[in-house]
């Protein structure tokens, strides 16, 4: 086989479907809870905030979800991504291990998030939709939906989380060039937010507090509705083009992996990229570990309680079964905006509990360590989120040489940190800060629920 560096697809080999990954989960998820009435949500419970397609698609058990060609042909701009062999990090770390990365930096908006952004704008479009409202945190996700809405003739409102919205100012100059209004959060603009402001005038915001803003707009104004870039099903099940096309790129070049990371903040990238293996180890008996690594401050899937929490800080938003920290959690102002988030999404959650993925938790100045060492390597420089999951790679690439196993190592760079020079500068000038949670932080907002453990 030819030493390729570079695998690259047709556009014909854009996936035609979706995959839906409760179709062949060995346990189903448990039901979400009206935040009101504590009984499991309906359609009809959703329907003020999304539009009905989606609200199918996250309730669908079918494992094959039928992309419109409409969002197929937008598809194209950037898909399908290239698949990379990182022949040089492979020198650098001395590892026998052969490591990969799917790299979505290639979208317009700069990450993955384009992925979910496109088709969500596009159901609203057909149901008629005439204003979006969302969160964001480090800006990716916000400036996907704009890119998204602006194709499809959409109004939208972004609420952006305060310490991101003062660290990343140009992601909010890509959201307000592609038409959008963006607000930093804890904002004036709703109740949720003056209310937090009231209670603490320097909040740092987070994407909890974000998203109560951006529900409690959608719900107050008229023929709006809300969209979320991460933690729901549907979301989850859009980003699945990503793996689905990395299958076919490693029949290309007769590999495949051992090992599938991604970082993890709510769980759209991980969950793009390792899910379509997943399938393949329940339908086929595969035996690829998934690996979700996340922030060390921000440690929901490693430290915190699988439990029915609210995906907002205001408990706007229904009771989801999942791992959290409290929805009143506010993480540290780490440079890695986008996994600030204290909860994560029910199926991530559901195949955590099952001990069926594996998850694990990297320091802010290992992470950025990491993304130098793979930008001085492969040359493209990393977000800070994605460098979380290069550092999770490193690890397990020490891991194969210490044990002299071959192993293939795949990782979702799910995007570029050209909009994080900031960051990068504070941490080559040794001014980056590193946050270490005491077992009291940790458990301070998770002893404020009134909501039992889940066995």
């Amino acid at each position: 086989m030819e030493k390729l560096k570079k695998i690259l697809l047709p556009e014909k080999d854009i996936p035609e479907n979706w995959y839906n990954i409760q179709a062949d989960m060995p346990n189903p998820t448990l039901p979400s809870l009206h935040p009101g009435t504590k009984q499991p949500i309906g359609p009809q419970d959703l329907a003020p905030l999304f539009p009905m397609e989606l609200i199918k698609q996250e309730v669908s058990k079918e494992r094959w979800i039928g992309i419109p060609e409409e969002v197929r042909d937008i598809y194209k701009i950037w898909r399908p991504s290239p698949l990379f062999r990182a022949y040089e990090f492979e020198k650098l770390l001395d590892t026998p291990a052969k490591i990969y990365y799917k790299y979505e930096g290639v979208s317009p908006a700069g990450s993955h998030k384009p992925n979910t952004a496109v088709p969500q704008a596009y159901y609203n479009m057909k149901e008629g939709v005439k204003r979006l409202t969302t969160e964001t945190g480090a800006g990716q996700w916000g400036s996907a939906l704009s890119f998204a809405c602006n194709l499809f003739g959409i109004d939208l409102e972004v609420y952006m989380v305060k310490v991101s919205y003062d660290q990343k100012p140009y992601r909010k100059f890509m959201m307000n060039i592609w038409g959008a209004k963006v607000f930093s959060s804890p904002s004036d603009k709703t109740e949720s937010g003056r209310k937090i402001l009231a209670e603490d005038p320097n909040s740092p915001g987070s994407l909890g507090i974000a998203i109560s803003e951006a529900v409690e707009r959608a719900v107050t104004a008229g023929n709006t509705k809300y969209a979320l870039g991460s933690v729901l099903n549907h979301v989850l099940m859009h980003q699945t083009v990503i793996g689905l096309e990395t299958i076919k790129q490693f029949e290309l070049v007769d590999d495949f992996p051992d090992i599938v990371i991604g970082c993890f903040g709510g769980g759209s990238n991980f969950a793009g990229i390792s899910f379509p293996f997943l399938g393949l180890n329940f339908r086929e008996g595969k035996n690829v570990r998934c690996i979700a690594a996340e922030p060390s401050s921000c440690p929901k899937l490693t430290k915190g309680q699988f439990r029915y929490d609210f995906g907002d800080t205001a408990g706007f938003t229904p009771l989801m079964p999942m791992y959290t920290l409290g929805h009143t959690f506010i993480p540290e102002s780490i440079h890695a905006g986008g996994l600030r988030y204290h909860g994560a999404g029910v199926l991530v959650s559901q195949l955590l509990k099952d001990n069926l993925i594996e998850a694990q938790d990297f320091h802010q100045l290992e992470c950025f360590d990491a993304g130098i060492k793979f930008a001085r390597t492969e040359g493209i420089i990393p977000a800070p989120e994605s460098t979380h999951a290069i550092a999770c790679v490193i690890k397990e690439a020490l891991k194969a040489k210490e044990e002299g196993t071959h192993k293939t190592i795949l990782f979702n760079l799910s995007g570029h940190g050209f909009f994080d020079m900031s960051a990068y500068d504070a941490y080559l000038s040794g001014k980056l800060v590193e946050h270490h949670l005491t077992e009291k932080e940790l458990h301070a907002d998770l002893k404020k629920l009134n909501t039992p453990v889940i066995p």
